[in-house]
C-alpha cells in the first residue's frame, strides 16, 4: 500500500515535541479554505505531499490530476512522496514549507490542528457531507478529509481455508484459533502470517477496538485510567487472539524474516491462509493473484471472531485525512483537490475502500460483509485527542507497531514474561498515563 515507515521510542516523542511546540506556527490565517464557486476561479501551482509512493512512481497519481485539470484547468497539481512520511513531514512542519495540502501527520496532537491546517468547514456541513470527519474536528471546526476509509478484518485464502475442512467463518477467539490449528494439520499453509518485520501491518490489530463489543464509541471509552487489557476488555480480547496465534505456533517460523511485499503473493499462492488487515488490502491481494495466475477469487476476508447477539461488527475507521497547510498561498485550489479527489476521483472505488462521500456506496471487495449481515460501526473520533495524549504519555503506541512486537516476541518466547503480566504492564503505564495527562 506505500504504507509509510515511523519513528520510535525517544525519537518520535522529541519529534512530537518539537511539532507541537513549533514557534511561528498559528500566527497564519485561520480562515477557512473555500473551493472556489466558479472553477477556473481557482489558479496556481499546488503541492500535494503523499505517502503512496507506489502511486506517484507508476504515474497514476499524474493520472489524477489531468482528470482534476478538465475540470480545474488553471490549477497545476504537483506530487512529492515520501517514502518516510511521517518523519519527515514531521521535520518540515518546523517551517512554513509543507506543500499545499498533505496528509495529516499522526504525530501532530489533534489540538494543534488549528496551528497547522486551514479549517475546511463547520462539523455539522461537513459531517452531513462525509463520513470519518470528526477524526479532524477541533472546536466545531473540521480540518481534514478522508483519503477513504476501512473496515478491518482477517485476509483470507479461501481455497485453503477449505482444504483444511473449514466451510464458516469463526464465531469465537477459541474457534478461530482452532481452525488456524487444523489448517496447520491439514495442509502445507503457513497459517497465520504476521508481518513482524515490516511492523506496520500489526498497528491495524487496533482498528478491531468497537468490533469486540458492537460500540463504536469503544474508542472513546478508552480515554481515562480504564485498564484496557483487562479481562473482558476489548484490548485483551483482540491482543490475546495476536498472543495465542503466536503461542501455538500458528505463524511464520521466524517473525524477523516476514517481508509484506513477498506476502502478497505468498497468500495469493495459498502459502499462507490468514492475515490480519485493513479492507483496503483486498484489492492488493487479488492483484497478486492475477499476476501469479492464482484465482483472485480466493481471496475473502472475514470479521473479527466475535458476535454479538449474534451479529459480527466490523468498525470503519479513517485512513490519512488530507489538510490545507494554514501557510499555503493557494488555498482555494488547494481545497478544489481535496474535494475532487474525495468526491470526484474515483480513488477510493479504485482501492477497493470505503469512500468517504456517504452517498457513495460500499465497495464490492465488503460484498463477503454485506452479504453475511456484519454490522458496520462508524468509529466514533470524540475522544482520540484525550486517548492519543494518554497513549504517548505511557509510551505505549496503539498505532505503532512496538508493544505488538514485543508481545509477538513474548509469545514466542524470544523475551521472558508472561500474558498476564504483559497485560498488567501495560494497564499499570495506562493508568498512570491517566491520571497525569487527563482526561
Amino acid at each position: 500500500m506505500g504504507k509509510k515507515k515511523t519513528l520510535t521510542g525517544a525519537l518520535l516523542a522529541a519529534a512530537i515535541m518539537t511539532v507541537a511546540g513549533c514557534s511561528g506556527q498559528g500566527t497564519a490565517s485561520g480562515e477557512t479554505a473555500k473551493a472556489p464557486a466558479d472553477p477556473t476561479d481557482a489558479s496556481g501551482t499546488i503541492k500535494v505531499l503523499t505517502h503512496r509512493t507506489d502511486l506517484v512512481q507508476n504515474g497514476t497519481m499524474a493520472k489524477y490530476a489531468a482528470e482534476f485539470n478538465k475540470t480545474y484547468p488553471e490549477v497545476k497539481v504537483k506530487f512529492e512522496a515520501l517514502t518516510d512520511y511521517e518523519g519527515e513531514v514531521k521535520i518540515r512542519m518546523n517551517t512554513d514549507d509543507y506543500g499545499d495540502v498533505l496528509m495529516i501527520p499522526a504525530a501532530v496532537a489533534k489540538d494543534d490542528y488549528p496551528k497547522f491546517f486551514a479549517p475546511l468547514g463547520s462539523a455539522g456541513e461537513l459531517g452531513d457531507r462525509y463520513r470519518f470527519s470528526d477524526k479532524a474536528e477541533v472546536g466545531g471546526k473540521v480540518y481534514g478529509i478522508s483519503t477513504f476509509g476501512t473496515a478491518n478484518g482477517f485476509l483470507y485464502n479461501k481455497a485453503v481455508w477449505k482444504k483444511a475442512g473449514i466451510t464458516e467463518w469463526p464465531t469465537t477467539p477459541e474457534e478461530f484459533v482452532a481452525d488456524l490449528k487444523a489448517i496447520k494439520s491439514r495442509t502445507d499453509a503457513v497459517p497465520y502470517y504476521t508481518n513482524f518485520k515490516d511492523g506496520w501491518p500489526l498497528t491495524a490489530w487496533s482498528n478491531n477496538i468497537g468490533s469486540v463489543t458492537c460500540d463504536a464509541k469503544a474508542n472513546d471509552k478508552l480515554a481515562g485510567p480504564v485498564s484496557p487489557w483487562k479481562q473482558g476488555g476489548e484490548l485483551h480480547t483482540i491482543d490475546s487472539v495476536l498472543y495465542d496465534i503466536v503461542k501455538g505456533g500458528l505463524s511464520e517460523k521466524d517473525p524477523n524474516t516476514t517481508n509484506w511485499e513477498a506476502s502478497k503473493g505468498m497468500i495469493a499462492r495459498g502459502e499462507v491462509a490468514t492475515m490480519q488487515l485493513g479492507s483496503w488490502a483486498i484489492t492488493q491481494m487479488r492483484d497478486a493473484a492475477r499476476k501469479g495466475g492464482a484465482d483472485p477469487d480466493d481471496i475473502g476476508f472475514m470479521p473479527f471472531p466475535v458476535q454479538k447477539d449474534g451479529t459480527y461488527c466490523a468498525v470503519l475507521a479513517s485512513d490519512y485525512q488530507q489538510a490545507v497547510n494554514i501557510h499555503s498561498d493557494h488555498k482555494s485550489a488547494a481545497r478544489a483537490w481535496i474535494d475532487w479527489f474525495a468526491e470526484k476521483s474515483g480513488f477510493s472505488a479504485k482501492e477497493g475502500a470505503v469512500p468517504a462521500l456517504k452517498t457513495a456506496p460500499l465497495p464490492d471487495t465488503l460484498e463477503d460483509f454485506t452479504d453475511n449481515d456484519v454490522t458496520f460501526l462508524e468509529r466514533s473520533e470524540a475522544k482520540t485527542g484525550p486517548v492519543n495524549a494518554i497513549d504517548n504519555a505511557a509510551e505505549i503506541g496503539l498505532n505503532k507497531p512496538d508493544y505488538r512486537q514485543k508481545l509477538v516476541d513474548t509469545a514466542r518466547g524470544a523475551q521472558k514474561g508472561s500474558l498476564a503480566d504483559f497485560f498488567a504492564d501495560l494497564d499499570k503505564r495506562w493508568n498512570e498515563a491517566a491520571a497525569t495527562v487527563g482526561s
